[in-house]
């Protein structure tokens, strides 16, 4: 086991409120038409994926709610842990469907028709229990189960046209369990007991949560993976001078224990997704690779229009040129911000820019719907 994160880590990790390889090749089964047609998408997860659920529960406490966070594209802190748009506006954009309402942001059938963000910055795919049970603390106590309920006050809401509502809309469970691994992480866990005793409990919440949305009339479900954990700046600051030349890879630069833990995630979910597709044959269940997209940025970056340091943040300097140009947290006093954010791939350390997450929806848009080409991507 890597040693443990200083306790610094675990304010930056509430950011979170989120090369081919043998465990990313596509085994036949991960695509969808190739001339999509949803009304709306329902998205689950944390905040590579939250739109203003986080900032709604937390308020000005949230990192999110102050400046640079939504510079680039909104102009002003919107919830979205970027400078401008993430991963799922982009992927709305693409299927020609409406933004996602926050569900926090709804209250009628109307705020609800033109599609559902249940996802959550800091949230986690075990309920807070399991945590307070093992002596450790969730970073926000809102998990995969309780989004699952929020779906479902959704659907009370829709009334008499839920079933109608579900079989055509686009269903979008994760990326989520990032949050449960650094709690662990930070609670000093061994290894082993990640892989024994945190890894195969998140794996089931999210077999939990995509049967739910089935049996609620989903008839498509992306089931996105995990990025590769090594290759965040924040984790590679707070490790600094503690791993020697062996704990990265060469290629990279990246911690190589972190990201082939993420790995073992994301093999342990598709084979529980093959599984899925076996016991629900008439609902389209697919996973969608993060990890891949991810690592081609930061190991190609000037193909994809990035500066030639892909792991350097872009808000995050305070002036005195720490390692990955990463010295506070984005939005803190005296946070300096990159002259252009679209250089970047790391927005905050943690986060993605707008443009790093549009070439990462743009690979998922393509591996799911390989005819379908969008402007903007590399």
């Amino acid at each position: 086991m890597a040693p443990p994160l200083s306790r610094h880590l675990m304010l930056l990790a509430l950011l979170l409120c989120a090369g081919a390889s043998a465990d990313t090749i596509d085994d036949g089964g991960d695509r969808l038409p190739s001339q999509p047609h949803y009304a709306r998408i329902f998205s689950f997860g944390d905040s590579l994926t939250d739109t203003g659920n986080a900032l709604r529960i937390l308020g000005s406490q949230a990192t999110v709610s102050r400046p640079p966070y939504g510079e680039t594209f909104f102009g002003h802190p919107n919830g979205r842990a970027s400078d401008g748009r993430i991963m799922i506006d982009f992927i709305a954009e693409a299927l020609g469907v409406p933004q996602l309402t926050p569900y926090l942001a709804g209250k009628t059938a109307a705020d609800f028709e033109r599609g559902v963000n249940l996802a959550v910055g800091g949230g986690t795919a075990l309920d807070p229990a399991f945590f307070e049970s093992r002596g450790l603390l969730p970073f926000l106590p809102v998990s995969l189960r309780n989004q699952t309920s929020w779906f479902h006050n959704v659907l009370q809401v829709l009334g008499t046209e839920r079933r109608n509502v579900t079989a055509s809309s686009l269903f979008i469970v994760g990326e989520i369990g990032i949050n449960d691994y650094l709690i662990g992480i930070i609670g000093n866990r061994t290894l082993a007991e990640m892989k024994s005793t945190f890894l195969p409990p998140i794996i089931g919440a999210i077999h939990s949560a995509v049967t739910d949305v089935i049996a609620a009339g989903a008839r498509t479900v992306v089931v996105p993976g995990s990025i590769p954990i090594g290759c965040e700046p924040a984790m590679l600051m707070f490790y600094q001078g503690q791993l020697d030349a062996a704990g990265y890879d060469p290629e990279t630069g990246c911690i190589t224990w972190l990201n082939d833990f993420a790995r073992l995630h994301n093999r342990a979910l598709r084979n529980m997704i093959r599984g899925l597709r076996r016991a629900h044959p008439a609902t389209s269940i697919v996973y969608a690779d993060l990890y891949r997209p991810v690592t081609n940025l930061i190991v190609s970056p000037g193909r994809y229009g990035f500066r030639d340091m892909p792991l350097d943040v872009c808000c995050g300097g305070g002036g005195g040129g720490g390692a990955y140009h990463f010295e506070v947290s984005c939005g803190a006093a005296g946070t300096k911000t990159c002259p252009d954010p679209s250089a970047y791939i790391s927005w905050d350390g943690v986060h993605f820019t707008e443009a790093a997450n549009r070439q990462i929806a743009c690979s998922v848009i393509q591996s799911l719907w390989p005819t379908k080409q969008e402007a903007g991507c590399r």
